[in-house]
């Protein structure tokens, strides 16, 4: 009998059941897929609404990201140009 240490999944994965398994979950994941596909079309608009918040959140870091819009010492500038490297026609130098 195997105890606990002894077990391991890839070693499982590699057995004549493990690939019987991954071989079932994989023409189930397919035919799942197929058959279901425009519920999950008619599903996306309102997803996408409800993703909103989140990424809303996660963008701002938490309800916190909006206030001291002054205090930048921390921030980096990211407009992707110095002012030194500007090109002459934006006024910068040469």
């Amino acid at each position: 009998m195997q105890t606990a240490e002894s077990f391991s999944v890839g070693q499982f994965l590699k057995s004549r059941t493990g690939l019987v398994l991954l071989a079932f979950l994989a023409i189930a994941a397919f035919f799942l897929i197929a058959e279901h596909t425009a519920h999950v079309f008619g599903v996306l608009p309102y997803a996408l609404l409800l993703l909103c918040p989140l990424l809303h959140l996660f963008m701002h870091r938490g309800h916190g990201g909006h206030g001291d819009q002054d205090n930048h010492a921390g921030h980096t500038d990211h407009g992707g140009h110095n002012k030194e490297e500007q090109s002459p026609l934006l006024g910068g130098k040469s």
